[in-house]
């Protein structure tokens, strides 16, 4: 199936170069399940074959991500959250979306705020479904806009260097790929414990 998938999103970006990495990153943030680990990584070894330029790459995927991630935003901030999670039930195996997975989301985004939206998009698991509990939230439109497009440009940035690095290579990725979210989850709960350091700190200096 991931090969299969990887042939269309190769075609694809052959094909259509930057528009066909707009169209499979932007679907990617819209929850369609078109791993970004592909897309990204493949172009990144075009941009080493000189036959695309590295930052509009970058920037044409965090458009993209920033374009899917306000679609998903406004699905959970039209719909009511019992006719969403009817819907994941309903379809959700389409989509490689679980009920778990948007719960999941939905308590990251209700134990650590709007900041979660940033570290999440560097988070392979939950950086599309976050985006469902933050419209869900109404959470403040152009804060939104703004940690998604940071985290978004990082992520972006971080797989596209990937795929310059490890050029003809660019597939093997996914061999590394488990390493690098270990990586990203230990960064991840540094800064929550750095944060929660902090809070405790600015409490008791007011007490």
């Amino acid at each position: 199936m991931i090969e299969l998938l990887a042939h269309y999103i190769i075609f694809l970006i052959e094909k259509a170069s930057y528009v066909g990495i707009f169209i499979l990153m932007a679907l990617e943030s819209a929850l369609i399940p078109i791993p970004s680990e592909i897309t990204m990584p493949f172009a990144g070894f075009l941009a080493s074959q000189g036959k695309l330029s590295f930052w509009i790459i970058v920037i044409v995927g965090t458009i993209a991500n920033l374009t899917g991630s306000l679609i998903a935003y406004y699905i959970g901030y039209l719909l009511e959250e019992t006719v969403l999670i009817g819907i994941i039930k309903k379809y959700g195996k389409f989509l490689l979306i679980t009920v778990e997975d948007y719960n999941h989301a939905y308590k990251w985004f209700t134990k650590y705020g709007d900041k979660v939206i940033f570290i999440s998009r560097l988070l392979p698991a939950v950086r599309t479904v976050i985006s469902l509990p933050a419209g869900v939230f109404k959470m403040n439109l152009k804060k939104f806009i703004i940690y998604t497009t940071v985290g978004c440009f990082i992520w972006s940035t971080i797989l596209t260097y990937i795929g310059v690095i490890l050029g003809k290579n660019w597939n093997s990725l996914e061999i590394y790929f488990r390493q690098f979210q270990i990586v990203i989850g230990i960064l991840f709960a540094l800064l929550v414990i750095f944060y929660i350091n902090r809070k405790l700190k600015i409490i008791k200096f007011r007490r």
